[in-house]
């Protein structure tokens, strides 16, 4: 159960925070163009190997993923059409990977409430050092944080009730 929550949130954080939808998006429409393309470059060569859209279709998985397991295209047009497919898809894919999992581990560290609880814990380090307005203002600080986060936690259990 515990593990579902984890999973469902990192899901949902994984969606909401990186680009990896736009990126399988636009990967999955330059996969299609391409495998078009490819078929149609190929259609009526003499001794094709890819003869439907279906074909191009795995060509073009196989082809950027693995790098020489799919059959090599016949005609020069649909050798530039797979070349061009090959780097700009194992970019697109190897890229989404590695932006979806560095925004993911940076986002803590890009959130202005850490940088807020950096501050009022220097704060309360520098105590004995801080003049009589500057603990005015650390307490005003103070009391409007904690009367956000009420706020916060009221939305938030207006919204689980809907």
């Amino acid at each position: 159960m515990k593990r579902n929550r984890r999973f469902s949130r990192f899901v949902k954080d994984t969606v909401t925070h990186t680009p990896i939808v736009k990126m399988i998006f636009l990967l999955v429409v330059l996969w299609l163009l391409f495998a078009a393309g490819l078929y149609f470059s190929e259609r009526g060569m003499e001794g094709a190997v890819i003869t439907s859209y279906g074909e191009a279709l795995y060509w073009g998985v196989a082809a950027f993923s693995t790098a020489g397991i799919a059959d090599t295209p016949l005609s020069g047009v649909s050798q530039v059409i797979g070349g061009i497919w090959i780097v700009v898809g194992s970019v697109l894919f190897f890229g989404t990977i590695v932006a979806t999992i560095t925004s993911y581990f940076m986002r803590p560290m890009q959130r202005p409430v850490r940088q807020i609880v950096q501050t009022i814990e220097y704060n309360l380090e520098q105590l004995d050092d801080l003049s009589v307005d500057e603990l005015d203002l650390l307490k005003n600080t103070t009391d409007a944080l904690i009367v956000h986060m009420e706020r916060q936690k009221k939305a938030q259990e207006k919204r689980k009730k809907t």
